[in-house]
């Protein structure tokens, strides 16, 4: 994912995170989604027409549309008060995808990223839940998951590339690192941040 894609994913996996939590109202949430959105399918568009039929550049291009789709899809939900669904169940596709791409980076050797592409498919697998399966109780939790995983599978990663940081960085213990802080923070999460009456009905 091109490094200021992945800035501003962070950026409103914060803010929907702060929407479910009902820190934001939702209408609030839908300019940013329609921003990212745009970025993240005008961005893979351009690199696949650019690349030449380089199989590899395609492939890296392929998993933004996720994030793209799933932003629009959240800012329509939002600003039609569209029921839920339809974003749950697409979720449920990202997810599993996620895994696919998390494989990919493991095999490339790119141990951290294919961590983060896990905490993803955790995420969106919560969506799913909350969305398409009508699990509003998850609905503060998914929103505090969001909220962390915008700073360390985004903002935070995004800055290490920008500032040619992340090779230094990005080593087969900060893999083991993120993976134990992903099992620690949202296992803690789970116990501490209690449901409510019901958060955001048709977002992520």
């Amino acid at each position: 994912m091109g490094s200021v894609g992945l800035l501003y994913v962070g950026a409103v996996l914060f803010l929907n995170g702060c929407m479910l939590l009902g820190w934001v109202d939702t209408r609030a949430a839908v300019p940013l989604n329609i921003f990212v959105g745009i970025l993240q399918v005008i961005t893979p568009t351009y690199l696949i027409f650019t690349a030449d039929g380089n199989t590899t550049q395609i492939l890296a291009a392929s998993g933004l549309y996720l994030f793209g789709f799933t932003y629009l899809y959240v800012a329509m939900n939002l600003w039609n008060d569209l029921d839920g669904t339809g974003l749950g169940y697409f979720s449920l596709f990202v997810a599993i995808c996620a895994v696919a791409y998390a494989v990919i980076s493991f095999r490339d050797k790119d141990y951290a990223f294919g961590v983060i592409w896990l905490y993803w498919s955790f995420l969106w697998l919560l969506f799913f839940f909350l969305l398409g399966r009508g699990r509003d109780s998850l609905g503060r939790y998914t929103g505090a998951v969001a909220v962390v995983q915008g700073w360390v599978t985004g903002a935070i990663p995004a800055f290490l590339l920008l500032t040619d940081g992340w090779k230094e960085f990005a080593s087969k213990n900060l893999a083991i690192g993120l993976a134990v802080f992903g099992v620690v923070v949202f296992g803690a999460l789970a116990v501490l941040v209690k449901p409510e009456r019901s958060t955001a009905p048709a977002t992520t």
